[in-house]
């Protein structure tokens, strides 16, 4: 007969979730038993529906793996009663102390169930066949009733989540025409209307940030606003320029890369002087300032890669091509590609990026400058977070 223990042990008091667990408990059991790892897979992307962590569910998925068989079957098997000591081993080393807060953050949420012993320690004892007896743990049981309502919820989860990625790309494409075209009027015109400039460095700004549905949808309308004033620019500069461009371009004869014209497209290789790398490891750098991997649709591999990212980031900032030009050839490409990373990572705390990075300029024109402090101040401000 499957032992049943209503009440905890020592001085945790009985409290109404305990209660409301306990009758979902004694539910009845669904008609399809769940494979366990499947369920876990699904709690994962449900976890903020039944208000559990990542961490909770590592401890979970550790104290489901002394459950035996693949599937949660209704039997007196769900009641799983591991030490301490053994948890802590499949859950990676974690400190006893972390992990009890985390068992009570799982017994909280409704998904397992105290059965305590009468001292409290957790045990199984065998009848005189060698048959499971009685069992003290945890009871996986209100896992099991809820696993019809853990898929269905992960499934809504998992459509939302789509749907965010979605309206994500949607703004960043939107966002990332505007960018491109804004510069082809620079670089045709020689200037673009600021406030364009203003709007897209704003909007760049706001898509760092974590944002809901609404949100995302209202910053992908007003790229799409951006969009269409940038395009109807565009097209009076395709009708009234055509020969101030043709007279540039007569006019252009420097040999020297950065004294001629920049390209509105991103670098080639040929076009630009690489001078040495940053003496940082490229992934350091990625670790300090993630944000630039969202303009990269390939990846960022190596240093060319992220010299033309940021080349593609840099009008969003509001820095102009001249700006940025002189920043190459002062400081070598990979070490601007880093500096401005590091500038997109904290972008909503500095008021004007191109005036920021033609001070570092000068600094680095006069040999002053290293973007190592910058990448190590991230590190630091992220590690300080996650503390």
């Amino acid at each position: 007969m499957r032992h049943i223990s209503m009440t905890p042990f020592g001085g945790r008091p009985v409290t109404a979730g305990l209660l409301a667990t306990q009758a979902l408990a004694e539910a009845p059991a669904p008609d399809q038993a769940p494979d366990k790892w499947a369920l876990l897979r699904d709690l994962t992307a449900a976890r903020a529906a039944f208000g559990v962590s990542d961490r909770d569910l590592a401890v979970l998925s550790a104290l489901i793996s002394f459950h035996p068989g693949k599937e949660l079957t209704d039997d007196d098997k769900l009641i799983v009663f591991p030490s301490n000591a053994a948890l802590s081993d499949r859950a990676h080393g974690m400190a006893e102390s972390t992990l009890r807060r985390h068992l009570a953050a799982l017994v909280d949420a409704g998904l397992i169930l105290r059965r305590d012993s009468p001292n409290g320690k957790r045990y199984a004892t065998r009848d005189r066949s060698g048959a499971l007896d009685r069992a003290f743990g945890f009871d996986l049981r209100p896992l099991l009733v809820l696993s019809p309502r853990i898929s269905v919820v992960a499934e809504e989860a998992r459509s939302e989540a789509l749907a965010l990625r979605r309206l994500r790309e949607m703004a960043v494409i939107r966002l990332r025409d505007a960018a491109k075209l804004i510069v082809w009027a620079e670089e045709t015109t020689g200037s673009a209307p600021d406030a364009l400039l203003q709007a897209a460095a704003g909007l760049q700004r706001a898509l760092r940030r974590k944002l809901d549905a609404e949100a995302l949808a209202h910053l992908a309308a007003r790229a799409e606003q951006l969009l269409e004033q940038v395009q109807r620019l565009v097209k009076t500069e395709e009708m009234d320029g055509n020969d101030i461009k043709n007279e540039r371009h007569q006019q252009n004869s420097n040999p020297k890369p950065y004294e001629s014209e920049p390209c509105c497209e991103q670098p080639r290789v040929a076009d630009v002087t690489h001078k040495s790398e940053p003496p940082i490891p490229l992934a350091l750098v990625l670790k300090a300032a993630p944000d630039i991997r969202d303009y990269a649709s390939e990846g960022i591999r190596d240093w060319r890669d992220l010299v033309a990212v940021a080349a593609f980031v840099r009008p969003m900032l509001g820095i102009s091509a001249d700006a940025w030009e002189k920043a190459r050839h002062s400081m070598g490409d990979a070490v601007a590609a880093v500096t401005l990373a590091c500038m997109l990572q904290r972008a909503a705390a500095i008021a004007r990026p191109g005036g920021y990075l033609r001070a570092l300029t000068e600094k680095a024109g006069q040999g002053c400058f290293s973007p190592g402090p910058m990448v190590m101040a991230l590190l630091r401000a992220e590690n300080d977070k996650a503390l």
